[in-house]
C-alpha cells in the first residue's frame, strides 16, 4: 500500500470517528429511551397481571392463585395479583390448615384454622348405629363462614386463613376455657374473631364474633354481615326413611313462635323477621344456633333430601344476619347446641328448644308433657330396663283409664243384654222399611234407658293417650340402642328374619313386637265381639275390623320396638281387664232386671228427639205420596 492509501484511510478513520462522537445521544435522550423501553416491558407484565388477577377472581376467588394459569408470572407478579385479589388479606390467603381439639366430657369439638370454623363434632357418650363413633357433622360435609364486602369484591372467611389464640384443652370440673381464632387484616389491630368457649359437661357452647379495626376494610355500606351455616347430616340409626320422616330445619322468631319446614318437603323458606335461633334436627340429635338476642332481619333456611347418598339423610342451608356496624368495633354473642334431642336437657335452656322433639298436636303434646313424661322419668330414676320401665307405664296408664274403660264395658254389657230384643225386632221388620225397624230399635233403646253411643265416648277419650304415646316412643331418646328380650334398639325395629329384599307394603324384613301386637289385636278384637255378643254384626262390618290391624302391621313392621312392646301390652291389659269386668264384676241378671223395670217407667223425650222423630214422620208421609 503506497503513502496515498494510507493517508486516505487514515481520513477516513477520522471523519467516522468524529461523526460519530458528534452524532452521540445526549444524557437526557439515553433517559427518555431507556424510560421508553421499561414502559413497554411494564405494560406487557401488567397486562398479564391484569389477566392472571381476572382469571383469579374468576375461577378461585376464595383461595390462592389457581395451579392451571395459562400466565407464567414472576414472584413479584403474584404478589401483585394476591394484593389486587386480597387486599389486607393477602398474608390470610396463605397458611397450612390445622384442627384444634377442644372438648369436655360430653363431646369433642375439631376447630380448624382454615375459616376459623368448626370443623367437626363428636357426642362422647353416643354411637352410632354400627357402633362407631357418632360424629354430627364433619369437616368434608359441613360449612361454616362470614360473607362480608370488601374492596368492592364478596369475601368469605372459610377459604381464609385464622391464627389461633390458644391450644387444644380438655375442660373439667366447674370450669370452663376459651379458644379465639382471628383472622387478621394486614395488622394485629385489625382483625374478624371467633371466640370458643366450653364449659365441662355442657353440650351449650359459646361463640362469640368480634371485629376490631375493620371500619377501613369492610364496605361502609353493609349495614351486617351473613353468617352461612350448612350441614349434611350423616346416617345415625338403622333405617334412613325413619331418619328422613323425623329431620328437619326448625326456627324461632322474637314471638317465641317454633316453627319448622314439614319434614317430608324440600323446600327453602326466607323471611324478614328477627330469628333466636335455628336447629338443624336429626331424629334423635340437633345442631342448633343461638343468638344471644338476635339474629337481623332477613334470613334464609333450607332444607333437602339425600335421594342418592347411602351416607348422608338431609342437606340443610341456613344464611342469618349478624348487625354490623361500621364506625366502631363490634361484638355479637351466639351459642351453639350440639347436643341429644332430650326433652328434659333442652326444656331447661328455657329457649323453647325443647318444641323440636314431636310430642304431637296440642292435646296430644299436653299429654305426653304433664303426664307420660313425668311419669316415664320417674321411672327411669330407678334404672330399670326401659322394656319393664314400659311396662309399668302401661299398667298405671291402664289404671288411670280403669272408670273408662268400666263404663265401656258396661254400655256393651247393656247392648249385649238387650240382644235378643233387637234379634226379635230385626226378625219383625226385616220386610218392612228400613226407617220402621230404626224406630223401634230407638223405641227399646228409650224404654231400656240405654243409650247406644255410650260405648263410643270412653273409647274416644282414651284415643287422645293412644296418640300421644305413638309421637312419645319413637321421639324418646332414652330408648335409643336400649335392648330388651330379643330387640336390640327399642327405638326401631326389631328384626328376627331379614328377606334380604324388599316386599311391598311389609319391608325386608321381620318385626316380632309388631306382629305379637297384631296378633294381639286380632285376639281382642274377636274376644270382644264373644264377650260383647256382637258376632251377628255386619259381615262388612266385621271383616273390617280384622283387616285394619293387619293393614297397620306393614307400618308398624318399620316402626319403633318400643311401641309395639306398648300396644302388645295395652291390648292383653284391656283383654284381661274386660274378661274379668264381664265375667266377675257385672251382674247380667241383675243389669236385665234393672233394664226391664226401666221398660215400665215414662220415657221422656227431649226436644231434640220430638224434633226427630217429627222429621221421621214427614219422611215417610212424602214417601208414601210418591207411591
Amino acid at each position: 500500500m503506497d503513502k496515498n492509501s494510507v493517508i486516505g484511510l487514515v481520513i477516513i478513520g477520522s471523519i467516522l470517528i468524529g461523526w460519530m462522537f458528534l452524532s452521540k445521544p445526549s444524557a437526557q435522550e439515553q433517559a427518555r429511551v431507556k424510560h421508553m423501553q421499561d414502559s413497554v416491558v411494564q405494560f406487557d407484565s401488567l397486562q398479564k397481571v391484569k389477566l392472571a388477577a381476572t382469571l383469579l377472581n374468576k375461577k378461585n376467588n376464595k383461595g390462592g392463585l389457581s395451579s392451571d394459569s395459562t400466565v407464567a408470572l414472576t414472584d413479584s407478579a403474584k404478589a401483585i395479583i394476591q394484593k389486587s385479589a386480597y387486599g389486607d388479606f393477602v398474608e390470610a390467603s396463605k397458611g397450612e390448615n390445622k384442627i384444634i381439639t377442644i372438648e369436655n366430657d360430653v363431646m369433642k369439638v375439631n376447630v380448624s384454622t382454615k375459616g376459623g370454623r368448626i370443623a367437626s363434632v363428636q357426642l362422647k357418650s353416643y354411637k352410632r348405629f354400627d357402633g362407631s363413633p357418632l360424629i354430627l357433622f364433619d369437616a368434608d360435609s359441613s360449612t361454616q363462614n362470614i360473607a362480608f364486602s370488601a374492596y368492592g369484591k364478596p369475601f368469605t372467611t372459610d377459604s381464609l386463613y385464622f391464627t389461633p389464640d390458644g391450644d387444644a384443652f380438655n375442660v373439667t370440673g366447674a370450669n370452663s376455657k376459651s379458644l379465639s381464632m382471628r383472622l387478621y387484616a394486614g395488622s394485629k389491630g385489625k382483625y374478624i374473631e371467633y371466640v370458643y368457649t366450653l364449659t365441662d359437661s355442657e353440650y351449650m357452647m359459646s361463640c362469640r364474633i368480634n371485629t376490631a379495626g375493620m371500619q377501613d376494610i369492610i364496605a361502609n355500606t353493609s349495614s351486617d354481615l351473613k353468617f352461612n351455616w350448612q350441614m349434611r347430616t350423616p346416617m345415625q340409626e338403622q333405617n334412613k326413611q325413619t331418619q328422613q320422616r323425623a329431620s328437619t330445619v326448625y326456627y324461632n322468631n322474637m314471638e317465641n313462635d317454633v316453627d319448622r319446614i314439614s319434614e317430608g318437603t324440600e323446600e327453602k323458606k326466607s323471611f324478614d323477621t328477627k330469628v333466636k335461633w335455628v336447629a338443624f334436627k336429626q331424629q334423635f340429635f340437633t345442631s342448633i344456633l343461638i343468638a344471644d338476642n338476635s339474629f337481623d332481619k332477613h334470613t334464609d333456611v333450607e332444607s333437602a333430601m339425600e335421594h342418592t347418598s347411602a351416607k348422608y339423610v338431609k342437606n340443610y342451608t341456613a344464611q342469618l344476619s349478624i348487625p354490623y356496624n361500621p364506625q366502631q368495633n363490634g361484638s355479637f354473642g351466639m351459642r351453639f347446641y350440639f347436643g341429644p334431642n332430650h326433652y328434659k336437657t333442652l326444656k331447661k335452656y328455657d329457649l323453647h328448644l325443647e318444641k323440636q322433639i314431636a310430642l304431637g298436636w296440642k292435646i296430644f303434646g299436653w299429654i305426653n308433657r304433664f303426664l307420660v313424661i313425668p311419669i316415664f322419668n320417674f321411672l327411669d330414676s330407678f334404672h330399670m330396663n326401659y322394656g319393664i320401665i314400659i311396662l309399668i307405664l302401661t299398667i298405671i296408664l291402664k289404671l288411670l283409664l280403669l272408670p273408662i274403660a268400666y263404663k265401656t264395658v258396661l254400655s256393651s254389657a247393656k247392648m249385649k243384654v238387650l240382644k235378643p230384643e233387637i234379634d226379635e225386632i230385626n226378625e219383625k221388620f226385616k220386610n218392612e222399611d228400613a226407617v220402621k225397624k230404626q224406630q223401634a230399635t230407638m223405641a227399646l233403646y228409650k224404654q231400656a234407658g240405654v243409650n247406644p253411643m255410650a260405648g263410643c265416648i270412653p273409647v274416644l277419650l282414651q284415643m287422645p293417650i293412644l296418640i300421644a304415646l305413638f309421637n312419645f316412643f319413637p321421639a324418646s331418646i332414652e330408648l335409643r340402642q336400649q335392648g330388651f328380650l330379643w330387640a336390640h334398639d327399642l327405638s326401631t325395629y326389631d328384626s328376627i328374619y331379614n328377606f334380604g329384599f324388599d316386599v311391598p307394603w311389609y319391608g325386608d324384613h321381620v318385626s316380632l313386637f309388631a306382629l305379637l301386637m297384631t296378633v294381639s289385636t286380632l285376639l281382642y278384637t274377636w274376644s270382644n265381639s264373644q264377650l260383647m255378643g256382637t258376632q251377628n254384626q255386619m259381615p262388612g262390618m266385621k271383616w273390617m275390623m280384622y283387616l285394619m290391624p293387619i293393614l297397620f302391621l306393614g307400618f308398624m313392621n318399620s316402626y319403633s320396638a318400643g311401641l309395639s312392646w306398648y300396644y302388645f301390652l295395652a291390648n292383653m291389659i284391656t283383654f284381661g281387664q274386660t274378661w274379668v269386668m264381664q265375667k266377675y264384676v257385672i251382674d247380667h241378671d241383675k243389669l236385665h232386671a234393672k233394664i226391664q223395670e226401666n221398660k215400665k217407667k215414662p220415657v221422656s223425650q227431649s226436644k231434640f228427639q220430638q224434633r226427630l222423630e217429627q222429621m221421621t214422620k214427614e219422611r215417610q208421609v212424602q214417601a208414601g205420596k210418591k207411591k
